[in-house]
């Protein structure tokens, strides 16, 4: 039965006002129609350009997080890189570009920050906000200029410039960093080596402003109270008077349980929170099984007390079919959900997968699916 905004107001506030996600609630997961997304079909998986590989994205938003109008469409940032041989390495390269959303069609318009402008190696997810004819991009910087090798330091800036209408970007402003690993509640990313899907994080700042006004950024993090190989943690900060970001305890922890909460953000629909996040099966703990897939909670506010959606926190896994097809989910505050055609082809089990990852990785934007909620249950529309 879906629970109202009061019903959920009325229920005892835990102990602590970070929710604990646990193997016990991933145990009660269970795939089916309301839950699993359509299978990509080869025709949905061509690349928008023959050179370009598009993952994570994200649109222009005012601060409610409302996509706003741009050249009778809406402007979208993603990484991207020119296409290689092998697209595991364009997390080493990547930068952050800009597209005009029309409908379903993307067109890419360029690279959105120049060479030099932040003072990292790479750029990594964010997200975008339009206010009063400024644009704040908040994103992640990866590495650390002159480095020799890659290195997997990640820190989070913010840099702003003006944005007309029906014209581009104003000059930049300095890049400034804006939230730090405390190292109370979240550690510092600061790995020299590591790999996709073990490295810790502070990565992925997404904006949101609650109806009293005030300003928050949610990120991806490690824990630093609980330091571990899968110590997960969605993060907190809020803006003080002086436009400044301090840290706060986190929204959800998933110690024991998974080693990255990726890409967290909220939408606000019937007086609800909608907190949602991305993970793939492979940084769950060992003996956890669960799929690649968006996932979610819910709260009456961003102090809580939060409640996994539907029980566990699944939202939509990828088919059963195509564990890898798409990932890095976005949700609007329409209930439309964008993501990428990540690994969407079958595996030849015949040839080495280094050999068949370019024919089967999509890099491009994925369909649009449509979820619904109440309460605390979702479920997917088409």
């Amino acid at each position: 039965m879906a629970m109202s905004p009061s019903s959920l107001k009325q229920e005892a506030h835990p102990p602590h006002p970070t929710l604990r996600w646990t193997s016990v609630d991933i145990d009660k997961l269970k795939l089916d129609d309301t839950n699993q997304a359509p299978v990509i079909e080869s025709d949905m998986a061509r690349p928008m350009s023959p050179d370009l590989d598009v993952w994570d994205s994200w649109p222009l938003a005012d601060p409610a997080g409302k996509p706003v109008r741009w050249r009778d469409g809406e402007l979208w940032f993603a990484l991207a890189v020119p296409r290689e041989d092998d697209p595991e390495e364009r997390h080493h390269k990547a930068r952050i570009h800009h597209f005009h959303r029309v409908a379903d069609r993307f067109v890419h318009l360029g690279q959105t920050l120049t060479e030099g402008h932040t003072p990292g190696t790479r750029e990594w997810s964010g997200s975008a906000r339009f206010e009063n004819g400024q644009v704040t991009l908040f994103l992640t910087v990866a590495g650390r200029a002159g480095d020799r090798a890659t290195t997997f330091m990640q820190r989070i800036f913010s840099t702003s410039a003006s944005l007309d209408p029906d014209g581009d970007f104003g000059i930049w402003s300095p890049a400034v960093e804006c939230v730090s690993a405390d190292g109370l509640h979240y550690r510092p990313a600061d790995q020299l080596v590591g790999e996709p899907g073990k490295i810790k994080a502070l990565r992925d700042p997404a904006h949101f402003r609650d109806a009293d006004g005030t300003n928050y950024l949610l990120f991806t993090g490690s824990s630093a109270a609980q330091p571990g190989s899968h110590d997960g943690v969605i993060g907190l900060a809020v803006e003080d008077e002086q436009g400044k970001y301090r840290t706060l305890p986190p929204v959800i922890t998933a110690v024991g349980v998974n080693n990255e909460l990726e890409r967290p953000h909220i939408v606000e629909h019937g007086g609800l929170l909608y907190l949602f996040w991305s993970t793939q099966r492979g940084v769950f703990a060992p003996g956890i099984v669960a799929p690649t897939g968006l996932y979610g909670a819910v709260a009456s506010s961003i102090s809580g007390p939060w409640q996994l959606l539907n029980g566990t926190g699944l939202v939509l896994s990828n088919p059963a079919d195509a564990p890898t097809q798409c990932y890095s989910w976005w949700v609007l505050p329409d209930f439309s959900v964008a993501s990428f055609v990540d690994y969407w082809g079958p595996a030849d089990e015949s040839r080495p997968e280094t050999e068949t990852r370019r024919a089967r990785f999509g890099g491009t934007f994925a369909p649009f699916v449509q979820i619904a909620v109440e309460g605390n249950h979702s479920w997917l529309v088409r």
